[in-house]
């Protein structure tokens, strides 16, 4: 490989939210990936400071071109300049446009168990979850939409707004294109706008391909506002950079408004050019990373089938998430979390986090050097095995 991903980098001393544990204990929750970024990445940053002056910042001609370049080639997407918004973030800019296209206590379909975020989008801003989880099949350890009671959530006319995660956080789902379609079709019926959250759609297992909401027909493209952005693939959090698109030239106007009005559009000056830098030269880097991950997702099934076959592993297509499937273990599982935590130092996050439906389950991020995912396994057999027996006397 080109690039390093087993390089052990110390974040404890930076700030790193991630790593803000006490000693001794492994952080794998948040996702936050523990591998430098690109290289070429690092090098427009380091250009960018070296000038000194990092004042008020405009979007420049490169930044629209690498977005639409990178999902051009990429992802197979057409999207035109006018389309895209610059956001400092993509949960920020899902609560303005969640106020801004809905009124306060109207309805936000949602799909639990999904990312935490999306709860507290919709009822931060003073309107009601509507929740129609996905179809979890144990056997088979595979989540499905019902799209019956998709429709039937739909019809409700309070529900103004569904937010969907393509590919889905935590489950590792990449909806296909008929999915996304007869998504697009219910939510036309009841006259319902699709808020699409791709953030993850780069992290996604070699051969495997994510569909853009916007690609699937004209009637998605123009009942929808897909959020994007190079920071969960190239690990740019920090640097608040995202893009909203919206091709439709009126819902875009309403849109571009709610993010002037919450002060969400303010552009930085190391956001543009980390953008650029990933989109037009982190590409290699990007597909090692992928396999790498991949390939970690294997080692912890494969671990698990040997040494821990009462947690098993959803299997995952995309994000560098692992969903666990716990329910064959006694007790609460946010206790359990609680406990691996505090008797083992292996950090977690509980699915209940997630959604009522993701009370059996545990989050796992596998976004690291794989000696820390080896060290992740053993707290987790040791700590599972202490929980067990415990729970059986």
């Amino acid at each position: 490989m080109r690039y390093d991903f087993d390089k052990l980098i110390d974040r404890r001393g930076t700030n790193a939210v991630k790593w803000n544990v006490e000693p001794g204990e492994l952080p794998m929750w948040v996702a936050d990936m523990d591998f430098m970024t690109a290289p070429a990445v690092t090098e427009a940053v380091r250009a960018r400071a070296a000038h000194g002056i990092w004042g008020y910042t405009a979007l420049p001609d490169a930044w629209y071109d690498a977005y639409i370049g990178w999902w051009r080639d990429r992802h197979g997407l057409a999207m035109e300049r006018d389309w895209l918004l610059f956001a400092t973030g993509i949960v920020p800019a899902i609560g303005s446009v969640v106020r801004r296209l809905t009124a306060p206590g109207e309805k936000v379909l949602i799909q639990s168990p999904v990312y935490n975020c999306f709860f507290s989008a919709v009822t931060d801003s003073g309107r009601q979850v509507k929740d129609c989880p996905l179809e979890y099949n144990g056997r088979t350890r595979t989540y499905s939409i019902d799209f019956h009671k998709l429709d039937v959530a739909l019809s409700d006319p309070a529900v103004r707004l569904m937010l969907l995660c393509n590919p889905h956080n935590p489950t590792g789902n990449i909806w296909d294109k008929a999915a996304l379609a007869h998504i697009g079709m219910l939510c036309a019926r009841h006259g319902v706008t699709v808020l699409s959250d791709e953030i993850h759609c780069d992290v996604t297992d070699p051969g495997a391909d994510y569909v853009p909401f916007a690609s699937v027909s004209e009637e998605c493209r123009d009942m929808s506002v897909t959020f994007i952005a190079p920071t969960k693939a190239f690990n740019l959090a920090g640097l608040k950079t995202a893009a909203v698109a919206v091709p439709n030239r009126a819902l875009r106007d309403r849109v571009q408004g709610a993010l002037h009005a919450d002060g969400v559009s303010d552009v930085g000056a190391f956001a543009v050019d980390a953008a650029v830098a990933a989109f037009t030269e982190g590409g290699p880097w990007l597909d090692e990373m992928r396999a790498y991950v991949a390939q970690s997702k294997r080692c912890v099934e494969e671990f698990l089938a040997k040494e821990l076959p009462q947690v098993r592993t959803v299997p995952s297509q995309a994000t560098y998430l692992l969903w666990l499937d716990c329910s064959a273990l006694l007790g609460d599982k946010g206790d359990l979390a609680r406990y691996l935590r505090e008797h083992t130092g292996l950090f977690l996050n509980a699915g209940e986090m997630y959604g009522d439906r993701g009370r059996d389950f545990l989050r796992m991020n596998l976004g690291c050097p794989r000696a820390l995912v080896r060290d992740g396994l053993d707290r987790l057999a040791r700590g599972v095995r202490a929980w067990e027996e415990e729970n059986q006397t």
